[in-house]
């Protein structure tokens, strides 16, 4: 099964259009990958789609996306709410 990174990885370049190198832990969403306010709204939804499951519906509320500003702030939000099983 793909890893938490690799999986927001391919979301992020998927809802971006950004290249595959371009996608790193360090990448500011607005900096680095030029995402503006409506990208990010955009990717929340696609990963909030990702990660969610029959058994489990993932929600990223509003105050927590303000603190999302790297692709590894994603990873991290990801792994400290969401059990693997």
């Amino acid at each position: 099964m793909a890893s938490v990174f690799e999986r927001v990885k391919k979301v992020v370049i998927d809802q971006l259009g950004v290249d595959d190198e371009e996608v790193v832990s360090s990448a500011s969403l607005t900096e680095d990958l030029k995402a503006d306010s409506l990208d990010l709204m955009e990717l929340i939804v696609a990963l909030e789609e990702e990660f969610s499951d029959p058994g489990a519906k993932v929600e990223i509320p509003d105050e927590d996306v303000q603190n999302i500003a790297t692709v590894q702030d994603i990873v991290d939000y990801i792994e400290g709410r969401i059990v693997s099983g």
